[in-house]
């Protein structure tokens, strides 16, 4: 993914481009009305539907098929990244852009796996907003700049980790921390293992914690880069 702010017009002005119909997404409703105030200045862009969550955003993506779908990531019912891949599966076509408050690593690399098109945090200029609509139904990717940094920063840290950890054998897990291993992989939350071992959350917290102190691990995703080298789950699982 590029850094958002290095978006370059396209050959044509907005106002002369093709109108890009998007769908905003966001379980805050003056959120979602002050993004639509923004976009509806925007000659290009036409908001053809808002929603306050995941599931909302599916029906919505299904009947409207929006060229572009703002989304937050946490939000009730259903959040962003679920919602993302969701999305990805009944309308391929669709772009998605997050658009949300969460710096936090696992947000930022499950919405990647989930296959977003774009990731930006709510404090970025209104024009960041309206560019980045724009690159993403272009087929571009973007993340905003501060995350990009950390991002090729925590990347290049733990594929030295990961390297460091590739000798310690899957064999030192136990079979249930085995199969958290598999679901951390798969980019599952804690709560979508517990659900589907028949766990408790706390429990499968346990389990992440003692997997990453077992092999030498400092993050989820250094986790699943070892799941993947040893051949645990199929990177193509979703």
């Amino acid at each position: 993914m590029t850094a958002a702010g290095s978006d370059a017009a396209g050959d044509l002005p907005p106002s002369a481009q093709p109108t890009i119909r998007v769908l905003i997404v966001d379980d805050h409703v003056l959120y979602r009305r002050g993004l639509d105030m923004v976009l509806g200045l925007e000659a290009d862009l036409t908001v053809v539907g808002e929603a306050g969550d995941g599931l909302e955003a599916l029906e919505l993506v299904e009947r409207l098929q929006p060229d572009v779908v703002v989304m937050d990531v946490r939000m009730p019912r259903c959040n962003g990244i679920d919602a993302a891949a969701a999305i990805r599966q009944a309308a391929p076509a669709t772009r998605v852009l997050m658009l949300t408050t969460s710096d936090d690593e696992q947000d930022l690399y499950g919405s990647i796996r989930a296959g977003v098109n774009g990731y930006l945090l709510k404090d970025v200029p209104a024009e960041e907003v309206v560019a980045g609509i724009r690159a993403v139904h272009r087929g571009q990717s973007l993340i905003s700049p501060t995350l990009a940094s950390a991002l090729l920063t925590e990347f290049a840290a733990l594929s030295r980790r990961s390297d460091q950890a590739a000798d310690s054998s899957p064999s030192r897990l136990t079979d249930r921390e085995l199969d958290v291993l598999r679901g951390v992989a798969r980019g599952l939350s804690n709560r979508d293992i517990a659900r589907e071992l028949f766990i408790a959350e706390n429990t499968v917290k346990n389990h992440v914690r003692n997997i990453l102190e077992k092999l030498g691990l400092r993050s989820r995703i250094e986790a699943a880069m070892y799941a993947v080298r040893h051949r645990l789950v199929d990177h193509q699982t979703p």
